[in-house]
This record gives structure tokens, sequence and C-alpha cells, in this order.
């Protein structure tokens, strides 16, 4: 494939019941992305430490491209603590700040951007006034935008979204997050109501909408298609809304239709979750409607 991606945001690990778990979802996106037959780039930064240098390993085994992924002598690597005691709503205690809290801008990177076709970012990495001030600068570079909306209390405020959706071409976010951006825009309706005033809004020529156990929902200039979901057995929802978008970039890009894309994303994000962890190892061309099990739980697609 020739698309030029770049994935920047957090990177860090997932600290579970059962051990860490290597986590943050531009990493994850990328990595999902590179199933795919994608190589993206990671624009993070990890602490010089150990759980840093495990990070930078589990990547380079993805074969992910870790030239971009700063080392910091302050901070130290991020870590997550996620609680899944309900497996089918998982929450997060954010440790802060850490090393991506501190990316720096740097010519290079700028330059790779600027000739990338693709950059993905999310709202998470705004919460540092240094993250946030190297990705407005990073911004106006890229081409097509997509922002992964992920809001994660208190880790946010309205007017930092509402910044970096200014920027988006592409926006995902769960049904909660379209509710809560509708409410600070004042904007009413049902969920195709509230996805045209989003997409109008911002100017927008995508918003995709995943919705929990109701499936996932996508908008763009000609048609509004919904998906009601899979049904699975669920084990834990961590990552299965990374591998969601990037399952669906994957079809998007390629130019396939909205629906079938909207169709594979949902598939795969029900797969990830009755799987454990964010990055299970999978082949995405394997995964089909027979594969999975069914079950009287629902599948569950979070950002």
């Amino acid at each position: 494939m020739q698309q030029k991606i770049v994935c920047f945001g957090e990177t860090l690990w997932d600290i579970l019941p059962s051990g860490k778990q290597p986590g943050g979802a531009p990493m994850n996106v990328a990595i999902h992305l590179r199933r795919n037959g994608f190589y993206p780039v990671v624009v993070s930064r990890v602490g010089n430490d150990d759980l840093g240098k495990e990070l930078v390993s589990f990547l380079e085994e993805q074969q992910v491209n870790t030239s971009c992924l700063q080392t910091g002598q302050t901070h130290l690597t991020g870590v997550v603590k996620a609680n899944i005691s309900d497996r089918n709503e998982v929450t997060y205690k954010i440790v802060e700040p850490v090393a991506w809290d501190y990316i720096q801008y740097e010519e290079r990177i700028a330059e790779l951007i600027s000739q990338s076709d693709v950059f993905i970012y999310g709202s998470l990495v705004a919460r540092s006034s240094t993250s946030q001030e190297t990705l407005l600068q990073y911004l106006p570079l890229a081409k097509l935008k997509i922002f992964d909306v992920n809001l994660r209390p208190p880790h946010y405020t309205n007017e930092r979204v509402l910044t970096l959706l200014e920027f988006a071409n592409i926006v995902k976010m769960n049904h909660q997050e379209l509710a809560e951006i509708c409410e600070w825009l004042g904007v009413e309706g049902d969920l195709a109501q509230q996805m045209h005033s989003i997409k109008d809004h911002f100017s927008l020529e995508l918003v995709i909408v995943t919705r929990g156990e109701n499936g996932a929902a996508a908008l763009n200039e000609t048609a509004f298609f919904e998906h009601g979901g899979f049904h699975v057995e669920v084990e834990d929802t961590i990552g299965s809304g990374d591998a969601f978008l990037a399952t669906f970039l994957t079809n998007y890009l390629q130019q396939e239709p909205l629906e079938l894309a909207l169709e594979r994303a949902c598939l795969v994000g029900a797969f990830l979750a009755t799987q454990r962890g964010a990055t299970p190892a999978y082949r995405p061309h394997e995964i089909t409607r027979e594969s999975l099990n069914s079950s009287k739980e629902n599948s569950i697609l979070h950002s």
C-alpha cells in the first residue's frame, strides 16, 4: 500500500490485573494499520526507563516505524491503570505528567508529516500545553487529517476539543462523545441529525460514530449508513475502537464502499472485544461473521 500514515499521540502501558499491556490509542491504531499492510510512523515520547525501552522493542516487533518516537530524560514512560471489573465498560486512571505530555516539535517530523498522506491524532495528547502546541504546529502541514476523539475526564476541555475539530477532515467518536459535543454546541436531534450538524459545523468530509452494543454509523457527503454490530462473548473492550478505526480507514483508503468499510470495522472491533488487550495478533482477512462466537453479550465498540 502506498499511503504514508503518521499517528501522533500517547504511547503507554495499560496496567491490568493480569499484567501490563502496550497501549495508547494512536499506537494501537498504528499497530492495527500494520496488520492491514500499512507501514505507519508513530510520533510520541517515552521515558529513558525500562518501560520505555520495552515499548520501543514491542513496536519494533510489530514492524511499526519508531524513528519519530522521542526519548525524554525528565519524565517517565506513561502508564494507565485500567479497571476491567465491568468488561463492557472499561474505566481508566491516566497518570500525569509523563513523557508523552512533552512531545517536542522537530523539523524532520514536520517534513515527514507534510509528505505523508494521512495524519491521525487524538484529543488525550492535548491535555498538556507542550504536546498540544506541538500538535497545533503539525496540523496545518498535514493533508488528510483524522481526529480520533477520546474524551477521558478530567483530561480535556471544551475549547481544546473544538479547536482540534476545526482542523479535521474526518472525525471518529463514540455516541457519548457525540452527545457531549452536541451539548456544547447546542445541537439537538437524533443520531443522524447530530452527525449532520457536526459535519456541517466543522466542514468535515466524514463523521464516524461507534454506538456500543448498537454498532456504528457513518456519514459522508452523499449517504448515511448504520450497522447494528455483532454479538460476541466479551473478554474486554480495550482497543476495540482502535481496531475499528484502523479497519475502517483501510477500506476507506482503498476506496471501498462506505457501507462495506463500516461492516468490516464493526466485525474487527467485535473480534477485538473477544480478545484480551488492545493489540492481539490476528489476520484481518480471516475475521468473518462465521468466526465470531455468538453470545447473549453484546460487542462493544468504544474509542
